[in-house]
């Protein structure tokens, strides 16, 4: 039983990454074997629209046929029993390298033919569990007006759609800068900044670990 983690975030060891560890740790209990993949310590593109993944009696097999840094990563996605992403939200949408990311993991194994079933057909034969964890500055009331859970519903029906499952998991608010002083912020106040994290991560954190945990559960068939 597989499981991998990818940080879409630029940052180490803050809000996205301590939610992903977390998570990790509860797919580590559920028995799963887990690995945490940082994307920005990798040099990639996101698709290149070469179709080579679409040709008739293509070999790819779902695996884009870019051959860079990222590659390794996609075949232990395909690999995978059980793949977490993580991503603070940049200007109302995941990071560059996350979409890039999901364009190479997802484009490859969707298939533009339909089965005789009625559904689309993919180049796999069997489901990854699949979750999104979405950090962000945003208030969780403010959220919905600005249209971030249309956003990551998109995000999701592509995910549920490829792959064949998904969840999302939401931590709000979040605590951006370790010394709010030093920065052009005076829209926020530090000390309710932290009221709220101190409030509230600890639980996010919680509520990662139970996904992870989770996921591996279904994967397992448990």
């Amino acid at each position: 039983m597989k499981a991998l983690f990818i940080n879409g975030s630029p940052r180490k060891n803050w809000n996205t990454h301590k939610m992903l560890d977390s998570a990790m740790k509860g797919a580590s209990e559920a028995g799963a074997e887990c690995e945490l993949v940082h994307l920005y310590d990798m040099s990639f593109k996101g698709c290149m629209s070469c179709f080579a993944c679409k040709l008739k009696n293509s070999k790819t097999n779902g695996l884009c046929v870019i051959r860079d840094e990222l590659r390794p990563v996609l075949e232990k996605a395909l690999s995978s029993d059980v793949i977490v992403m993580g991503s603070p939200i940049y200007f109302s949408f995941p990071t560059g390298m996350l979409r890039a990311f999901m364009e190479r993991l997802l484009f490859p194994v969707m298939s533009y033919s339909i089965g005789e079933d009625g559904q689309r057909l993919r180049a796999i034969d069997r489901t990854i569990y699949t979750a999104t964890i979405y950090t962000m500055n945003c208030p969780e009331d403010l959220a919905p007006k600005i249209d971030y859970d249309t956003i990551i519903k998109d995000n999701s029906m592509a995910l549920g759609i490829v792959m064949g499952y998904t969840e999302n998991l939401c931590a709000y608010n979040t605590y951006q800068f370790s010394d709010y002083s030093r920065y052009e912020a005076n829209m926020f106040s530090e000390e309710d900044k932290a009221k709220y994290r101190d409030e509230h991560f600890e639980q996010d954190l919680q509520a990662a670990f139970e996904l992870g945990k989770r996921l591996v559960a279904k994967a397992k068939g448990e």
